[in-house]
């Protein structure tokens, strides 16, 4: 390890290297490769540890950035490991998925110059190195309260609530209706992003801490949610969202125009040879694609298109590319791999005769002048909406008029009703997954609160 303060000067920041262009482009593996650990620890040494650390601030669960960064740096791997842990639930999900450019490393002094100290793939390069050399959690120390709290939702902010509750001896039992844990991180998010291994191993470490899951089981339906309410001391809600956002534009329900979850879901489901259910496959080889949106979502769906043989892939977005809502790194990706990007184009309506879609008409928002810009098949990314199940609603649960839950009453993140707590994108709205995490956690410490643990 160096003492040279000024390293960074000499060594610039290097990210991680990339699959060649031609295997991205027809797989769905994770795209970058892991530091080794000479990068790894030279990369570390380049954080001058700031007194007041801006990345730590900006970042949602406000990690000890430059504390694990340090640790790193000097072979301490197992601690720097349980440093990540004391503030995130999934830091290796975090570290392949969190927008860092928009959040910690777009607030590291360095990058004003000198270059962002790689926050991201160093978070993710620490926990994916400990767990390999068998480090786990410690909870030798944690002593069982008796406490029981039932968590609905396997999705980042039920796995975060259940994370700081089996460390202060609650139990928590997880319910979701699908087969795996992780909910839009295993579904959703494409491999090539978070290979679907980092959430079957994040499974049997949050079950080797007495977490118990209950899968293929959706509640309402298979439990209704008085039972849980009479077996468990709180429930906590982490539901998500679901319901796909469309523009009212005309031909929107054509046949050949797919919302984006539609779309993901159904190809992971299919790489993964699991039962489609209400996610079909859908192909888009040799297909002329256009994608609607500019977030984050829009671009897992291009380059999805790509890797399933789409012939030509197109992003059109209504603004230009500096307004952009999602990671740069993924816009940055998504052109590497193909994808045509067409700014300043308001959709107005998708044409489509006989035998299927035509193509999408749109307006510069420039010029006002429309085209159509042909196509075979639409996928829409304009976001989700939370969509409540009737039960939530029959237990008189407040929410607000995007059908959000309302929390901070008596205690924070309780609804309306005592005992029921809710956090992530069924309060907030979809948003990021550190976000989720963030609120899932803080809901199991007000939970923990009011249980008197």
């Amino acid at each position: 390890m160096t003492t040279n303060v000024l390293h960074f000067l000499e060594q610039g920041r290097k990210d991680p290297d990339k699959l060649p262009k031609n295997e991205r482009q027809h797989g769905f593996k994770e795209i970058y490769r892991a530091f080794v650990q000479e990068e790894a620890v030279s990369q570390s040494e380049r954080c001058i540890s700031c007194g007041n650390p801006y990345c730590s601030w900006k970042c949602p669960v406000h990690n000890d950035i430059p504390g694990w960064l340090n640790l790193a740096a000097k072979g301490k791997l197992f601690e720097a490991a349980e440093l990540c842990h004391e503030t995130n639930s999934l830091p290796e999900v975090c570290g392949r998925v969190c927008p860092q450019d928009r959040l910690c490393e777009g607030a590291c002094t360095l990058n004003t110059g000198f270059g962002a100290v790689t926050i991201g793939s160093m978070e993710k390069w620490i926990v994916d190195n400990a767990f390999a050399q068998g480090w786990r959690p410690n909870l030798s120390h944690v002593v069982d309260t008796g406490k029981r709290v039932a968590i609905v939702g396997a999705g980042p902010a039920g796995l975060s609530c259940a994370d700081v509750l089996a460390r202060y001896g609650v139990k928590a039992v997880v319910y979701d209706r699908y087969d795996e844990i992780g909910g839009l991180l295993t579904f959703g998010i494409p491999e090539f992003k978070l290979e679907k291994r980092v959430m079957r191993q994040r499974r049997e470490i949050f079950e080797s801490m007495g977490i118990e899951f209950v899968l293929n089981c959706e509640v309402g339906k298979d439990v209704s949610f008085e039972k849980l309410q009479k077996e468990f001391d709180a429930v906590f809600l982490g539901l998500g969202t679901y319901k796909p956002v469309f523009g009212g534009f005309p031909g929107e329900e054509a046949k050949g125009v797919y919302a984006a979850l539609d779309f993901l879901i159904g190809n992971i489901r299919h790489l993964h040879e699991m039962p489609a259910g209400d996610y079909p496959f859908i192909d888009l080889k040799d297909k002329r694609v256009i994608v609607l949106g500019g977030g984050d979502t829009a671009m897992d769906c291009v380059r999805t298109a790509v890797r399933q043989g789409a012939t030509e892939v197109s992003c059109v977005y209504r603004r230009d590319e500096a307004s952009m809502p999602g990671s740069r790194r993924e816009v940055s990706n998504a052109k590497e791999e193909g994808v045509n990007f067409v700014w300043q184009r308001q959709p107005l309506a998708i044409e489509s005769a006989a035998n299927g879609i035509t193509g999408v008409r749109v307006k510069n928002t420039e010029t006002g002048i429309e085209e159509v810009l042909a196509a075979d098949a639409v996928v829409i990314a304009f976001g989700y909406r939370a969509s409540p199940p009737d039960w939530l609603k029959k237990l008189g649960v407040t929410l607000n008029d995007k059908e959000l839950v309302v929390v901070g009453g008596s205690s924070p993140f309780q609804s309306s009703v005592t005992g029921i707590y809710a956090g992530g994108d069924m309060v907030r709205g979809a948003d990021l997954v550190v976000n989720a995490v963030a609120e899932g956690r803080q809901a199991a410490k007000s939970i923990i609160k009011q249980l008197g643990v």
